[in-house]
């Protein structure tokens, strides 16, 4: 059985879905680039795999799209050939490392705010019908505040923003947090300190952008999910096109991404089942944006 008729069994498998099961959505977004936002979402995905849970990666990067080159993948097909109706859902998902499967983005694709109405359904629908298979769908959003940022993060029950020791990581961090809290009314977020030297590095970064938040923004909410710590091994797997997890399954990297996965799962909630099985007419109700303007933009 070739990759995708197993795709293909597994979709078709979702009739046979309680309405009851519905998956978790995780957005996983950055102020900035190069805070190693995407090396995160595969490693966490692979950690959750591990720990027997059905993951979905969303490479919502429509600018860079490399999700699939982390992991040294080849995707023929991507969300374009999906819009263009030139190919099906399983036809361009991926199948990754640990089980997880990727459904890739297209390099320089038109921001989804900017399709005409009629596709963003289309696209919302198709999303709708595929992870209901999983347990786990992680939305790896662009770094930055675009529309398609604001967009997933709106689609998503939780939203983890990844930030670094940096004095410019917190502070875009704490822009994007801003955005989405004070036009888009999104009030609950997880941080997750990624290349800290150690715990208390870490966790004094996590009270700096909280005392800011809580000092400007009032009811919004923080979480610390924890930290993932400076180690040489993720530049070497990064390299080889390999997960670290995978590739150095003992380095104290790969410890901390089971950590972080471990805690996830600890604080999963439970939405009321009318808001999940209502998710995307809510995106729809939520957004306030069109043709690519976030918030008040005119």
């Amino acid at each position: 059985m070739d990759q995708a008729e197993q795709l293909r069994m597994m979709m078709n498998k979702q009739t046979l879905i309680s309405p009851e099961k519905f998956p978790r959505l995780i957005s996983i977004s950055s102020g900035k680039g190069g805070v190693g936002k995407t090396n995160i979402v595969v490693n966490l995905a692979l950690a959750l795999a591990k720990m027997q849970k059905k993951v979905l990666i969303f490479d919502a990067d429509m600018g860079l799209a490399n999700v699939n080159i982390l992991l040294g993948l080849v995707c023929p097909y991507n969300i374009e050939h999906l819009l263009k109706r030139e190919k099906k859902m399983e036809d361009i998902l991926v199948a990754g490392p640990a089980g997880i499967n990727i459904l890739p983005a297209s390099s320089g694709f038109l921001e989804i705010g900017r399709l005409p109405e009629s596709q963003q359904h289309f696209l919302l629908n198709e999303l709708h019908h595929v992870i209901r298979a999983v347990d786990i769908l992680l939305i790896d959003t662009a770094a930055g505040i675009s529309a398609n940022v604001v967009y997933f993060n709106l689609a998503a029950e939780e939203t983890i923003v990844i930030i670094t020791p940096e004095a410019t990581s917190l502070a875009d961090a704490y822009a994007l947090i801003k955005i989405l809290f004070t036009e888009h009314g999104k009030r609950n977020f997880s941080i997750l300190v990624n290349a800290a030297r150690n715990s208390q590095e870490a966790e004094g970064v996590f009270k700096k952008i909280k005392k800011v938040v809580h000092h400007f923004l009032g009811e919004a909410t923080l979480d610390y999910l924890g930290f993932i710590p400076f180690d040489s091994h993720i530049g070497e797997a990064i390299r080889r096109q390999r997960a670290v997890l995978d590739l150095f399954p003992q380095a104290r990297c790969s410890r901390y991404f089971f950590e972080v996965a471990r805690l996830l799962e600890e604080k999963k909630t439970v939405p009321v089942l009318a808001e999940r099985r209502n998710l995307f007419g809510r995106l729809k109700q939520n957004l306030g944006f069109r043709g690519g303007k976030i918030g008040g933009e005119n």
